[in-house]
């Protein structure tokens, strides 16, 4: 884990990354009054929480060209941490060379695979080889330390500006409206009012091994008009039988239609336990704009 910044902890947000990462100007954009925590992985983001160096953790949770993020819903249901925000980043990804290289010249390009997946189209049109790193920013960065114009990372203005790299290529990423969902995470859960404006409920579950469970534990959000918004499926064991659910609703576990659908589910499933309750951020239901 990266040194912490000298501001108190209360005043800092951990983030998975190098200086520079999409995590990094997701924290700055959602908490520009605090100052970022680099961290290694998201298990060291999480212990920076717990170990009360940060106060807040952002993680990157899905992108709306490359899907969810691998490996983090194993990992938020025993993070020991809660939901308490959410913030949408838009994602430019820049095309950074070390200073006097061309476009010609390049023929590699390094990022995340996550960033060089959302700019596939792009880089298979320039003939350029993709190369993949732990993160997007920590490509850039020994991009520039190589300082071989061949080389280029994917990466973001404030990375380019970070390393002392030019922007080649600005804003290659195959779709216009390429965006990044956040999560907010925090020691102590928060509870907003249930009348006060969209909240979010997220968590996890498991049906019991009974023909149809799936289907009869979300019959009650149907029942009970409770949208749900995100639903999806990982293994969590080695033979391949055993499911968890990863899910979001609109609505307080507060409000009477909400507790009757959570309950109904609980009667068909093997576990639930809810990961956060959080205001819904103003991204929500707003026009896509290319």
């Amino acid at each position: 884990m990266a040194e912490a910044p000298a501001a108190a902890p209360e005043n800092v947000i951990a983030f998975q990354g190098v200086p520079g990462a999409y995590s990094d100007m997701a924290c700055r954009a959602a908490f520009p009054e605090m100052a970022t925590l680099s961290c290694v992985s998201f298990e060291d983001t999480f212990a920076a929480v717990r170990d009360g160096k940060a106060h807040f953790a952002m993680i990157p949770i899905e992108n709306s060209s490359a899907g969810r993020v691998a490996d983090i819903h194993h990992l938020l249901p025993e993070s020991g941490l809660h939901i308490v925000g959410e913030h949408f980043q838009k994602v430019e990804h820049q095309l950074l060379a070390v200073k006097g290289a061309s476009r010609d010249q390049v023929q590699t390009v390094h990022s995340h695979v996550q960033a060089l997946s959302q700019c596939r189209h792009y880089t298979r049109r320039e003939g350029l080889t993709p190369i993949t790193h732990a993160d997007t920013a920590g490509a850039a960065k020994e991009v520039a330390e190589l300082g071989d114009p061949t080389r280029a990372a994917v990466a973001s203005a404030l990375a380019g500006e970070i390393y002392g790299l030019q922007v080649l290529d600005p804003n290659i990423q195959d779709i216009p409206h390429n965006t990044t969902r956040f999560i907010v995470m925090a020691q102590e859960p928060i509870d907003p009012p249930a009348d006060d404006g969209l909240v979010i409920t997220t968590f996890v579950f498991r049906v019991r091994s009974v023909p149809a469970a799936l289907y009869k534990s979300l019959g009650g959000f149907a029942t009970n008009g409770v949208n749900i918004t995100k639903l999806e499926s990982y293994i969590i064991d080695g033979s391949f039988t055993v499911a968890q659910f990863f899910a979001d609703i609109e609505g307080h576990p507060d409000e009477r239609l909400v507790r009757l659908a959570l309950e109904e589910l609980s009667f068909f499933s093997r576990e639930v336990k809810i990961l956060g309750v959080y205001p819904g951020a103003d991204f929500r239901g707003k026009p896509v704009s290319s």
